[in-house]
């Protein structure tokens, strides 16, 4: 009976042994398994995150070296641009309402009268007026809202709202520009000019932008006289001849010695056998002679003759005689 008891306890102790036995392999394993499954996944993640990790580093660092690279080119290319672009140069010694102009009004003497390029210095003065060149006349012509200036290369003068302004060595051509005097110019456009020879220095000071009209300017009873009396002594004679002939009468008006008066000087006894007997008033001057007197009466003067209060075309003439010979010019000689 102890033996049956005894053996049956071991039995029950085997069989709970076993049961034990199986219970643990098949609980443990699949722990076992998920535990280096877990470490598998860790090791994944930690090597796709650094993975990943890295390659958006280098991806950042390439995407910023590339924005680096892009803004380094584009300011290279803004460089070169501004290279290219051509920075205007200026004229410090050529002042505009104390302002300098841009070098290209190309300013030069001719024979100690100081030209500049009509065009850009037009432009200067008047930003607003427009400039038409006509390649067939050679003539330039500037307008604005009051004024009507036109030169033409090769003329002793320039026209400005029907004023005629005597240029003494021409209107000029240099190139493909126009150049007159500046002080024409700035008489033209109403403005003051001033000049230091010391410091080269040009000074202009803008007026009212245009000169007084001819039709307000111009005396007619004046210019009625002075026209006639340069057509008949000097009708056939060169402009500037004409002009010396008016300046002439006009330096008589002007001196103490002779009548304050056109026909005053005109009329005095021995001196302008052309005005006696009326005939003078009846002639009809020629275009040259009318703009002729126009020049004189706008203060034109012949530099070789000024002064002149004498002209004549005789060998053995009192003036020549009595008085200074300044030169001859066309069919006359001229006396101060």
């Amino acid at each position: 009976m102890k033996r049956k008891l005894f053996s049956a306890t071991l039995c029950t102790l085997a069989l709970l042994l076993l049961m034990g036995a199986g219970i643990q392999p098949s609980s443990a394993a699949p722990a076992i398994e998920e535990e280096s499954t877990s470490a598998a996944r860790t090791e994944q993640v930690l090597e796709t995150g650094i993975s990943t990790g890295t390659e958006q580093n280098e991806n950042a660092q390439t995407q910023d070296g590339e924005e680096q690279s892009s803004k380094e080119n584009e300011e290279t290319a803004a460089e070169a641009e501004i290279d290219a672009i051509e920075i205007p140069a200026m004229d410090p010694d050529f002042l505009i309402d104390g302002q300098p102009v841009h070098a290209d009004t190309n300013r030069m003497w001719v024979k100690n009268v100081l030209y500049v390029a009509l065009k850009p210095t037009v432009r200067e003065l008047a930003p607003e007026a427009e400039y038409h060149w006509d390649s067939k006349t050679k003539t330039a012509t500037v307008t604005t809202s009051n004024l009507t200036l036109s030169a033409k290369a090769g003329n002793l003068y320039a026209v400005a709202n029907g004023r005629y302004l005597y240029i003494q060595n021409t209107v000029r051509m240099e190139g493909d520009q126009i150049y007159i005097p500046l002080k024409v110019l700035t008489q033209a456009f109403d403005a003051k000019q001033s000049y230091d020879a010391k410091t080269d220095t040009v000074q202009v000071e803008r007026g009212s932008g245009a000169i007084l009209s001819g039709n307000q300017f111009y005396n007619k009873d004046k210019l009625f006289w002075l026209s006639r009396v340069i057509y008949a002594e000097s009708g056939n004679q060169s402009l500037k001849g004409k002009v010396a002939v008016g300046n002439v009468v006009m330096n008589r008006v002007k001196s103490k010695k002779f009548p304050n008066s056109i026909v005053g000087v005109l009329s005095q006894k021995n001196q302008f056998s052309t005005y006696q007997g009326g005939a003078l008033a009846n002639r009809k001057p020629n275009q040259s002679s009318v703009i002729a007197a126009k020049l004189v009466l706008d203060g034109g003067v012949v530099a070789e003759t000024k002064g002149a209060l004498y002209f004549d075309s005789l060998v053995n003439s009192w003036s020549s005689r009595n008085r200074t010979f300044l030169c001859k010019l066309g069919g006359h000689n001229f006396y101060r």
